[in-house]
Parts: C-alpha cells; sequence; structure tokens
C-alpha cells in the first residue's frame, strides 16, 4: 500500500469551509485537520503590546495560534483588550477585516475600551465592514461574511439564550470566517447547551455529536426536549468525564483568576462580597388555604410570586430609595418591573417591549451615572455591560445560576473600588430556589476545577513536547 503523504493534494468544493481550502493539502493534513483535538488553524502573533498582562498575552497567543477557540475568562479579566489584540493580529496577519459581535449596549463601551488602548475600532449597524468592526449580534444580518477573515463573538455564552433561527443564523455566518474567538467570563455548569453551541460555532463537534459522544440520557437514545412535561435530562459518561474535559480544554482556556495558568492574582484582587437576603411575608394566603404554607415546585412559585408582587417591590424600593447611591434591580416579571418603576420615582426601566435603540440608549446612560437606579431583567442587560460606578444589586431568586452569577458580576468585577451589597428579596417558597441556587454554584466550582486540571495537563503536555536540545549520540556508538 503506498504512502497517503504521497498521494496527490485534495481539493474539493465539499471541503470548501474548512479555513485553509483552495491551498494544496495532502491525505494526512486532511485527516490531522479532522481532528478534534490537537489541530491548530493559526499563527504565531505578529503583534503583542505591552498593555497586556502577561496571562492575557499568553491566552491571546494561544488563540491566535489555535485559529478557532475559545476564552473562558471570569468577568473583568479583560476579555476586551484581549479581544482587541487578536482582532489586531488577524487584520495585520491577513490583511482582511474582523467583526466584533456584542450584547446591546456593550458596542458603546467597547469604542471607548478601543480609543483607550489606541484601536482604531468603529461601529456599524447598516453592514458596511470597517477594518475592526463592532455591532450587535442583532445587526448581524446586515453583514457579509466575505467581508471578514476574523470574528469574534464576544459574551459567546448569550449564544444558546437566542432562538434557534438567530443561533443558526450565528453559526452558518462564522463558519465561512476561518478565524473565530468565543470570548464569555464562566460557562454555566451542567449547561451542556453552551459548551455545545460554542464548539459548533468554531467548527468542531456539533451540539448533538458532543450529547452522543460524551452523554446518555435515561432513555438511551438521542432525545432532547420534554417528555410528559419533564425535561430530558442528559448525564457525563462516567468512562467519558476525563475524555470530554480534555476535549473542552482542546478548543478552550479557562481561568476565574490569573493564578490558573500559574500567573499573579494581585492586581484581580476583588472588595468584599456582601449578600444579604430579606424574606416578605404575603399579605394573603393561597386561594382556598386558611394560612400560608411554603410554596412546593415550579407552579407553586409562580403563584406566589403573582401574589406577592407588591408585597416584594415595596421591600425592594425600601432599599434603594433616599441612598443617593446608584443601584441596579433584576426583575423576572414585567409586573414587578411596571410596579417598581411606579413606586420608585427616580428609576428607569428597560423593558422588553423597548426597540433595541431605546434599550441601548437608557443602558448608556445608567452606565454614564446619568440615571441613579436602574430596572431591567437578566436576559436584557445581564451579559457584557460594565458598571463598575454600581456597589449596590437587589434581584429575586432565578433558579438560573448563570443569570445570577451575571447579574451581580456586573458591578462585582475587577476595577471594583467599593464593597458590593446584594439584596436578595425573596418569600417562604424561594428558599428552595436559593438551595437550588447554592448546589448549582458548588458544580459550577467542580467544573471550573476540572477546566483548570485539564487545561494544565494540557499545558503541561505541550511543554514536555517542546523540546529545544538536539539529541546527540554517545561517542561510544
Amino acid at each position: 500500500m503506498s504512502d497517503y503523504s504521497e498521494r496527490p493534494s485534495i481539493q474539493h468544493p465539499i471541503f470548501m469551509d474548512v479555513p485553509g481550502l483552495g491551498e494544496d493539502m495532502t491525505y494526512n493534513e486532511f485527516l490531522s485537520r479532522k481532528s478534534q483535538i490537537g489541530y491548530e488553524f493559526g499563527f504565531d502573533p505578529v503583534w503583542m503590546p505591552d498593555f497586556l498582562y502577561d496571562f492575557q498575552s499568553t491566552l491571546v497567543e494561544w488563540a491566535l495560534r489555535k485559529g478557532r477557540g475559545g476564552i473562558f475568562a471570569d468577568c473583568g479579566l479583560g476579555k476586551t483588550p484581549m479581544e482587541f489584540v487578536w482582532a489586531e493580529n488577524v487584520a495585520r496577519k491577513t490583511g482582511k477585516k474582523v467583526l466584533i459581535l456584542t450584547a446591546l449596549a456593550v458596542s458603546f463601551q467597547m469604542l471607548q475600551e478601543a480609543e483607550k488602548f489606541g484601536i482604531e475600532l468603529k461601529a456599524s449597524s447598516d453592514g458596511t465592514a470597517h477594518r475592526l468592526t463592532v455591532t450587535n449580534y442583532e445587526k448581524l444580518s446586515k453583514f457579509d461574511p466575505s467581508d471578514f477573515s476574523g470574528c469574534i463573538c464576544d459574551e459567546s455564552s448569550i449564544l444558546k439564550s437566542f432562538d434557534g433561527t438567530r443561533r443558526g443564523e450565528i453559526t452558518a455566518f462564522m463558519r465561512k470566517i476561518p478565524y473565530r474567538l468565543l470570548a464569555t467570563a464562566t460557562a454555566a455548569p451542567n449547561d451542556f447547551t453552551e459548551l455545545g453551541t460554542s464548539s459548533e460555532a468554531l467548527g468542531f463537534l456539533g451540539y448533538m455529536d458532543m450529547l452522543n459522544r460524551f452523554f446518555k440520557n435515561d432513555l438511551n437514545n438521542s432525545a432532547t426536549g420534554r417528555m410528559h412535561g419533564e425535561v430530558i435530562k442528559w448525564r457525563l459518561k462516567g468512562h467519558a468525564e476525563n475524555s470530554f474535559w480534555r476535549w473542552v480544554c482542546s478548543w478552550s482556556r479557562s481561568i476565574r483568576k490569573p493564578s490558573d495558568l500559574g500567573f499573579d492574582d494581585r492586581a484581580f484582587i476583588l472588595p468584599e462580597l456582601i449578600e444579604r437576603q430579606h424574606l416578605v411575608k404575603a399579605s394573603k394566603p393561597r386561594q382556598d388555604m386558611l394560612f400560608e404554607l411554603p410554596a412546593i415546585g415550579l407552579k407553586e412559585q409562580r403563584e406566589e410570586r403573582n401574589r406577592t408582587v407588591n408585597e416584594r417591590c415595596h421591600q425592594v424600593a425600601d432599599l434603594v430609595k433616599n441612598t443617593g447611591e446608584p443601584a441596579i434591580i433584576w426583575c423576572n416579571l414585567n409586573e414587578e418591573g411596571n410596579y417598581l418603576e411606579k413606586i420608585i420615582p427616580d428609576a428607569i426601566q428597560v423593558s422588553g417591549k423597548d426597540n433595541d435603540d431605546k434599550k441601548e440608549n437608557k443602558l448608556i446612560s445608567f452606565a454614564k451615572g446619568n440615571e441613579r437606579v436602574l430596572i431591567t431583567k437578566p436576559k436584557i442587560g445581564a451579559w457584557g455591560l460594565n458598571f463598575q460606578h454600581c456597589s449596590h444589586v437587589v434581584t429575586f431568586p432565578t433558579h438560573s445560576y448563570e443569570q445570577h452569577y451575571q447579574l451581580i458580576r456586573r458591578c462585582y468585577r475587577f476595577g471594583q473600588k467599593k464593597s458590593v451589597k446584594v439584596d436578595i428579596v425573596l418569600t417562604e417558597g424561594d428558599k428552595e430556589v436559593i438551595k437550588n441556587l447554592s448546589a448549582k454554584s458548588s458544580k459550577a466550582d467542580r467544573m471550573f476545577q476540572s477546566l483548570v486540571a485539564e487545561m494544565n495537563n494540557a499545558l503541561t503536555i505541550e511543554k514536555q513536547g517542546d523540546y529545544t536540545l538536539s539529541l546527540k549520540a554517545p561517542q561510544w556508538l
């Protein structure tokens, strides 16, 4: 049998979405590119500025050499300057343009940051492509992927919260671009959808391929969604756990602090975080009940929340009124947002009924300090925005650990100078929600420990394989 590497190069239209195609490629090279672990699609950095911290430079160098990768770095660790340097390198190397996609109102803050670091970044909402362009995810349909050689998804965990159509649109757009970067904070524990959509956007395993390779469900098939009202749960196969984290670390790097990569933490120590719970009693019991009983299950929790909107909102208003300090109130229901706006005179609400421009203008106004109290929902403003000028967060409990984590981190992030107060207003039934959040927090810690351990294993292997000395045979041979 002849050696595959001696066979003619492969050029075929079916491979045209693979970066580098159109170039001559041996069969061995083609097979290597299909490998899920180890292959690099990028290049060595051509520019590494002094304004990056040492751990940031390490992450950017890895992402550039990888070509298609994810940086999961905690809030405030400097994903924005890392994205700028990655984009500038791609633009300098390829001579083509780079697109940065962000959540609503984040473009404004990115432009401010770019000016601070001397990066020439321009915003566009009509599809005009500049050398380095930033736009909102909502405007993506106006852009042509052939204009760009690189694309960055800022706060990429937001991908899973989009509906299937928009998520598919983003994945299809990125598939046509050679260099891709996903940047987000901590991935949600046990929310494998996020890892699947991230992998798919980068051109590695698709979501269902990932599930079938590393996970199994109780039905022992590939079913997802709900059955008999219950979400079909998938769990990691016992023997596949290490392989799964090793695979995730093959296309991503995860850190919560610089020391996860072996660097100094001293410049990134946060002030105190003070969490307080405020239990609110319902003014009237559930229908057909003589006295109040704790809500059990989602249905009773929803009923209790709807029944106690006024009581809970007045508790929130008491916490933020007359303080003279900025505050953010995160609500879950439209009724909560509307009532809070009514009883807190100097508050503005960013609600779902506002169009995108109106939402963006209100969020920017609060970020500039022009408004004292902001009321909004996590799914509107909990991703990507920096509100370090504010150190008071008021929220109602949520089952989503990621939402809870992100909404606090808008204020409690590196760069915050004051202690941050987090007031959680809850009812009797919400105590179970708090327990659930605590359990998810522990799972998130374990997940991150696994990611960091596997990442360090991978780095150890890379260092061991980086031989620089030539082999010398003994003279007696």
